[in-house]
């Protein structure tokens, strides 16, 4: 299934998390200017997807950065311009709450 024909939200998040691959993450990646996920990229979407899958919302970035070991500058690197709106979209859940 490609990008195209999945269903988002008005802020281009996924409304169906379990439609989330890989793949599509590098396309939604790809349409945040984001061309290559490293492995601190996967480091943070692994996580937010692990705590949205088990709590129901994606943890706020004080939580990623202590649990990721990507302190926030390196959060603001490798997601500029808002990284757990940015994070949360490529993860494939829902813009996390506190976020606009």
């Amino acid at each position: 299934m490609s990008l195209k024909e999945l269903q988002r939200d008005a802020d281009g998040h996924l409304t169906n998390n379990k439609e989330w691959t890989e793949e599509i993450a590098k396309e939604l990646a790809a349409e945040e200017g984001i061309d290559l996920l490293t492995e601190r990229h996967w480091k943070v979407i692994n996580l937010m997807r692990k705590e949205f899958l088990e709590k129901g919302d994606a943890p706020s970035i004080r939580k990623l950065t202590k649990e990721s070991g990507v302190d926030t500058k390196e959060l603001y690197a490798l997601f500029p311009k808002g990284p757990a709106k940015k994070a949360a979209k490529i993860a494939g859940i829902p813009k996390p709450k506190g976020c606009v």
